[in-house]
């Protein structure tokens, strides 16, 4: 099996994003994976904050006989254990994490000035009994209510029930006007074509 060093594709659309893995060559560029590598974020401003690779396993997959392509190749000779440029970075690498602290810590004061919410205490026992004692009263008079709303209820359906048989008389009589209403329309149309065959 030929092992290769190169770039999986990951992200998204117009947001690439890379990891450098050891795979096998015939495998498809975002297959199957041996081992990840590292990273590499071309969006990233400072280009050498760009790559972060796992200089160790690199040399032990070179060592075993695995082929660089040749951005990875770039990548390894400049960002590799033995890189040329480390030093500038770890520098961009620094002044990155320090930027997103800020950013960090401005979100956390921002969250810190907004105010939430004050919770409503709890109703003490007093409280509490008075309140049932107002929905107790609220209570008895709509039972009385209620009691009348049944026989109000019941005289409707009676009365719905003796206007329903008319209703269903006149929907039955509606389909038998429709039906002769399109006999005398064709009638006239069956007259005008045999007119046309004669």
């Amino acid at each position: 099996m030929a092992v290769r060093i190169r770039l999986k594709k990951m992200g998204r659309t117009h947001r690439p994003f890379f990891r450098v893995c050891a795979m096998d060559s015939r495998t498809a560029r975002d297959g199957r994976v041996i081992e990840q590598l590292g990273t590499y974020d071309p969006m990233v401003a400072d280009v050498d904050a760009r790559a972060v690779l796992n200089g160790e396993r690199i040399k032990h997959w070179l060592g075993v006989g695995a082929q660089p392509t040749r951005k990875v190749g770039t990548l390894i000779k400049k960002y590799g254990a033995e890189g040329t440029h480390l030093e500038a970075q770890a520098a961009a690498l620094a002044k990155l994490s320090t930027r997103r602290a800020d950013s960090i810590e401005g979100a956390r004061k921002a969250a810190a000035a907004v105010e939430m919410p004050k919770a409503v205490p709890e109703p003490t026992e007093e409280e509490k009994a008075k309140a049932a004692e107002g929905e107790a009263a609220a209570d008895a008079p709509a039972e009385g209510e209620a009691a009348a709303a049944p026989a109000d209820d019941a005289a409707k359906t009676e009365e719905a029930k003796t206007d329903a048989p008319a209703e269903e008389a006149k929907a039955e009589e509606a389909p038998k006007e429709e039906a002769k209403a399109e006999a005398k329309e064709e009638a006239p149309a069956e007259e005008a074509a045999e007119e046309k065959s004669e």
